[in-house]
């Protein structure tokens, strides 16, 4: 008979437990770290040649206070999904998902009989375009916590064309991932990295983007691969009967759905332009950074008027049709906020709730139905806040237990006395294995590019290369480690256990970390522009 798989919370929850008794086996040590400035933000870095031991400090009665310690860390994630449940629960009552997909499987079915369409696959050719875009958005600001909002819209639509939530979730989250890792323009690895390691900002570009054109291939391929065996024969589907939950709750051919417009979503209409009318006023032209370069276009006012039109029309056939545009405009806003305004997770929490009030009244319920939907998304959704702060204890443990510091001065020493190649290559594995337990980018950088890019003068590699090293080993393990709330938040939202998303996705990983190891090699020992 065998033996059931262990809860995500019982596996995330034995990590924390193994990382409490390390730190009864590894010494205690730390890096003195000093404040620099880095593309003009201030960063805590360490000071290479700095390491020394210091009193072990084993974690005991902490591994109960880690938990607590977790949440309050995490604490903008965990708001950040509880927002985005309740919001979401909204606009899901108001069955403007359900219309959505129903209107991409028409969509699908009409360009089915196009002959080159027909070649490629309607359905791959929709999924292609959905990846690219948000590998667009991993590789140019870094997209990962929003990835949490899209499996609420990419999982229901993805089964009811006949595929599961793994490829749901792989059209957003992975897809972003694999665009984190290429990071052609990412502020938050690559920006950070190259400036530690004193090397022009996004410099080297050109092989950068060819990197990421090769990681997108081997991803997408892996990803449409799977889509296809799983569109065949839907019984293979490790998660067959986890989707359950959303065939409940998104049944889309049996759905009555009665088109109307209430007053309701008029007034909200108004009401919209105003708001939207006066921030233009206030914010006519927006500095979107791009890379080190950044473009000044009125981004708020051009987003205004295509509401007031869009609006219009979709409010003229039915207030579904005006949700789902609240719900385009919020993306669209949210893309302006980040590249424009530096949002980060409360701004883009607080839009996402505005776009559930919104979504509330243009259909006319009572504050008391809106509140009760609110809380039900909460409900919904708390699993998944529940296991970023327990993650988040992990990090806790590590850090108090002052054995992070000592594992990375262990690991730099093994790379001495290697060959170039051999060096990158160590370099590589080990950024590897500290994402495991520390899949911060921004806070890895800080602490392994210092050195590391130091190292790379003693055996005459480029810094570059180390950059690169640094930048792989950063991404692709994003994907499959535990100790990632992102990762965590993202299937418990997706309903996905993390032991079968782990059987699903380890083949991938292993792929792109063998394809990271090839694209390494010209960096040693070839002529590239910027290295």
């Amino acid at each position: 008979m065998l033996k059931k798989i262990p809860h995500t919370y019982v596996i995330v929850f034995g990590i924390l437990v193994l990382s409490a008794i390390l730190t009864w086996v590894i010494p205690g040590g730390v890096f003195d770290r000093q404040i620099i400035n880095v593309n003009g933000i201030d960063r805590n870095v360490v000071v290479p040649g700095s390491f020394h031991y210091v009193e072990n400090n084993p974690q005991t009665w902490q591994i109960f206070s880690a938990l607590f310690d977790g949440f309050v860390d995490k604490a903008d994630i965990i708001i950040f999904i509880l927002i985005i449940g309740g919001a979401f629960w909204i606009m899901n009552e108001s069955k403007a998902i359900d219309v959505a997909i129903r209107s991409v499987l028409k969509f699908s079915k009409s360009i089915e009989n196009n002959r080159f369409i027909s070649g490629i696959g309607a359905d791959n050719l929709i999924f292609l375009l959905i990846m690219t875009m948000f590998s667009v958005f991993g590789a140019v600001f870094g997209m990962s916590e929003e990835t949490i909002a899209f499996v609420i819209i990419f999982v229901p639509l993805s089964i009811s064309m006949g595929y599961d939530s793994i490829v749901g979730v792989s059209l957003c989250f992975v897809a972003a991932a694999l665009g984190f890792a290429g990071a052609i323009l990412n502020p938050f690895t690559i920006g950070i990295a190259q400036g530690l390691s004193n090397l022009p900002l996004f410099s080297g570009i050109e092989y950068r983007m060819f990197c990421w054109i090769i990681i997108n291939l081997a991803g997408f391929w892996f990803i449409l691969r799977y889509a296809v065996k799983i569109k065949k024969n839907p019984s293979i589907s490790r998660v067959a009967a986890d989707d359950k939950y959303w065939l409940e709750r998104h049944e889309t051919d049996n759905l009555q759905i009665v088109y109307h417009t209430p007053l309701s979503a008029w007034i909200i209409y108004i009401i919209l332009i105003l708001v939207m009318g006066i921030f233009s006023w206030y914010n006519p032209v927006t500095n979107i950074s791009i890379g080190e370069k950044s473009i000044q276009i009125p981004a708020i006012p051009i987003i205004t008027v295509l509401f007031v039109i869009t609006g219009f029309l979709t409010l003229r056939r039915s207030v579904h049709f005006f949700i789902l545009q609240i719900l385009l405009i919020t993306i669209l806003i949210l893309i302006t906020g980040v590249m424009g305004y530096g949002w980060y997770i409360m701004e883009i929490a607080t839009l996402f709730f505005a776009m559930g009030l919104a979504a509330g009244i243009s259909m006319n319920y009572s504050a008391n139905k809106i509140t009760r939907l609110f809380l039900d998304g909460i409900k919904d959704i708390q699993s998944a806040a529940i296991i970023v702060g327990l993650a988040g204890g992990i990090i806790i443990i590590l850090n108090n237990g002052n054995i992070i510091d000592t594992m990375l001065y262990k690991l730099s020493e093994s790379i001495s006395g290697m060959g170039r190649m051999a060096a990158v290559s160590m370099m590589y594995l080990v950024q590897n294995l500290i994402n495991l337990a520390m899949p911060s980018g921004s806070a890895k950088a800080a602490l392994t590019m210092p050195m590391m890019s130091q190292f790379s003068d003693l055996i005459g590699v480029s810094r570059q290369a180390t950059v690169m090293a640094y930048q792989f080993g950063d991404g692709f393990t994003n994907i499959i480690t535990p100790t990632s709330g992102v990762l965590l938040g993202v299937l418990s939202v997706a309903k996905i256990p993390y032991e079968k998303w782990f059987r699903w996705v380890l083949p991938l990983v292993i792929l792109l970390i063998i394809i990271g190891f090839l694209l390494l090699i010209p960096t040693v020992y070839m002529k590239l522009n910027g290295f």
